[in-house]
């Protein structure tokens, strides 16, 4: 297992960079020194000139792998979300009971984040913190409907459907699994904003997690005891 993981890598959609970037040393530099950057300074004032100078590379170099910012804000919520799946499907996979599976999936999706050893280029941590900021403006766009066609949105769908599936196996007479499992995904980014910028509108706090908020919900939806 421990061999198998070292080779693991995160797929993300095609087109989404102009080089992969995974595929070389300054790439996964890009990449990495990219989300230290956004997480610092916003998305709005990150420029690819000011990453160059942080990795002490003419900006052009970066315009070999990512077309613009956009993209590799793509990219890195692909990643994001290729990662999330991969997590899903580790800690669920050998678990049969419905109701058990689903509590699990939760945790993954809600529950604190932690960075990842086997990618050493990349601070999920601070990852997790743009997601939960900047994912947004990703789609908010009015090319989101030609990007989906494309398929840059891809891996985020799937593990949407995933976590409907599970909705489904544990209560298959529920008729919105895949709106609760979108509700699901997505709150849990707005949940966490809320607790770190409006908390007087959110009862998750340090007392109460957003994990065992989004239980209650999916299971009361359900009509499930928890």
């Amino acid at each position: 297992m421990k061999y198998l993981l070292q080779s693991l890598k995160i797929v993300v959609p095609d087109g989404l960079s102009i080089k992969d970037p995974e595929s070389s040393d300054l790439g996964k530099k890009i990449v990495g020194e990219s989300i230290s950057l956004i997480h610092e300074l916003g998305f709005e004032s990150f420029t690819f000139k000011k990453l160059g100078e942080r990795i002490g590379s003419n900006e052009s170099s970066i315009y070999r792998y990512f077309e613009n910012k956009h993209m590799l804000l793509l990219y890195l919520a692909s990643w994001y979300w290729g990662w999330t799946e991969y997590k899903l499907v580790f800690f669920t996979n050998h678990i049969s009971e419905p109701k058990e599976k689903l509590v699990k999936a939760l945790e993954v999706l809600s529950g604190e984040i932690f960075q990842d050893k086997n990618f050493s280029h990349i601070n999920e941590v601070s990852l997790h913190n743009i997601m939960i900021k900047e994912y947004s403006k990703s789609y908010l766009t009015k090319e989101v409907d030609s990007e989906n066609k494309e398929g840059y949105f891809t891996v985020y769908k799937r593990l949407v459907i995933r976590l409907k599936e599970m909705i489904e196996e544990l209560n298959p007479s529920y008729p919105f699994s895949l709106s609760l499992a979108s509700t699901v995904v997505e709150g849990v980014f707005h949940q966490q904003f809320l607790k770190d910028h409006f908390p007087t509108i959110t009862d998750c706090d340090k007392k109460l997690s957003a994990t065992t908020f989004f239980k209650s919900l999916v299971f009361n939806c359900l009509n499930v005891t928890e």
